[in-house]
């Protein structure tokens, strides 16, 4: 178990973010990913697999290097080290920041998602920002913290290189059905017990409806997203905030059918963005003091 680790790299990225200094870990991932799929790009599921595992080879084997080399050195100093090579894998500051920024410049809302912005009402761009934050609190806090507890180095990094395979080339279309589909599945796979754990953070930690109800419907709501994992931290933010989040959402042109996760207003106001991200502080006190109590014990 990996817990003063979690720790520091949890406490790092709250405090300082993303490091601009270096290349982050992600982007050397997606510079891969870019270069594989110029280089070797087929409409098959068997070249996919070759892109989604030698990606997790290397990061695997960089990973393990790296913790390899510190381990034998047992001291603050290395753990501090690792605990801040640990924080470049996990976005907690990123999402906090990036979704806030919505309520004063709507229009960065494209750079976070994947949906058609052109035409977006305050509302639905509200909506998105909402998605995004409840959706990524797993991809990019609670799963990695899940891994890098289980597996050290290696699991978080392991799990960012699925995450960041699946956000590249993880899409259901003419060009990725194919060569995606492995890496698509296999981010179910990965993100199926942090999704699930997250919405349950949301609803103990979120001001708002009572506990039972939600726990309840958020299941049953959130089997219904095309996503295996996405429509269970969304359901669990809707119920919590009174409104509904979901609903038809133009992709590349063509308006897709989904279903609505909570359930209240339709109307999505800036106010609600606060709200969800009022769920912040809280989850940092609980983390950072569950992770506390973990280092001590272990």
């Amino acid at each position: 178990m990996y817990v003063e680790t979690a720790l520091i790299a949890y406490a790092t990225d709250r405090i300082f973010g993303e490091f601009k200094q270096i290349r982050h870990p992600v982007v050397l991932m997606g510079d891969y990913i870019a270069w594989f799929e110029k280089k070797f790009y087929a409409d098959s599921i068997v070249r996919g697999m070759i892109l989604t595992l030698s990606l997790l080879c290397i990061t695997f084997g960089i990973s393990v290097a790296i913790q390899s080399l510190l381990t034998p050195h047992s001291s603050l100093l290395t753990l501090l080290v690792e605990g801040v090579i640990a924080s470049t894998a996990i976005a907690s500051k990123m999402l906090y920041d990036s979704v806030k920024e919505i309520i004063v410049r709507p229009q960065q809302i494209r750079y976070l998602v994947s949906r058609d912005t052109e035409h977006l009402s305050d509302s639905d761009i509200n909506k998105a920002a909402i998605e995004t934050y409840a959706e990524n609190l797993s991809d990019g806090v609670i799963a990695p913290l899940f891994y890098l507890i289980l597996f050290g180095l290696w699991g978080a990094f392991v799990y960012k290189a699925i995450n960041t395979l699946d956000s590249m080339v993880g899409y259901r279309n003419e060009r990725y059905e194919k060569f995606g589909k492995f890496a698509a599945k296999l981010d179910d796979v990965a993100n199926y017990i942090p999704a699930r754990m997250t919405s349950v953070l949301i609803v103990l930690l979120m001001k708002g409806r009572h506990l039972g109800l939600p726990l309840r419907k958020i299941w049953i709501q959130g089997s219904k997203h095309e996503s295996l994992n996405a429509g269970y931290p969304i359901a669990a933010m809707g119920w919590k905030l009174g409104v509904k989040l979901g609903g038809p959402t133009s992709y590349f042109g063509k308006v897709v059918p989904k279903p609505y996760f909570g359930t209240g207003r339709e109307e999505i106001t800036d106010l609600d963005i606060e709200a969800a991200l009022a769920l912040q502080p809280r989850l940092d006190i609980v983390l950072l003091t569950l992770f506390g109590i973990g280092a001590i014990v272990c």
